[in-house]
């Protein structure tokens, strides 16, 4: 299953991504700098800002700067990863920048019900904005 994640709500993609996974489907995200998360840009920014000054240098807790990490590791966070099944499904997940050449004539899957145009929020932020503010080096 491949799933164009531009305009998706990252957490509600997750979820839906996470339980697919789990039942043994092999799920790609495409797009995954565009998929956004909802609230206000003030709020996000200073939790993930908050979350990244927190490690230390040598033992972490690591926060991703490139978009498409960041959203793995968003989707990680919504399985049971200590244990086996949730490893396994982990390693069936994989997000991408843009959408690479092997896709380009697959048929890549738009979830209407999850995207952020269809609600009632008007207040959101990209996954790229926030690498960007982090001071990943993604360019696109």
């Amino acid at each position: 299953m491949i799933i164009d994640a531009e305009n998706l709500i990252a957490g509600r993609l997750g979820t839906f991504v996470a339980k697919k996974a789990l039942m043994g489907e092999k799920v790609d995200i495409v797009n995954a700098e565009k998929a956004v998360i909802v609230g206000k840009k003030e709020d996000i920014l200073g939790r993930y800002k908050q979350k990244y000054d927190r490690r230390t240098f040598f033992k972490g807790p690591y926060t991703p700067k490139m978009p498409d990490r960041l959203l793995r590791r968003l989707i990680r966070g919504m399985l049971p990863y200590e244990k086996a099944r949730g490893k396994e499904a982990f390693k069936r997940i994989m997000c991408w920048i843009g959408v690479p050449d092997k896709f380009k004539n697959e048929n890549i899957e738009k979830l209407d019900r999850v995207n952020v145009t269809k609600t009632k929020n008007i207040r959101y932020l990209s996954i790229k904005d926030i690498c960007k503010y982090l001071g990943g080096r993604y360019g696109g």
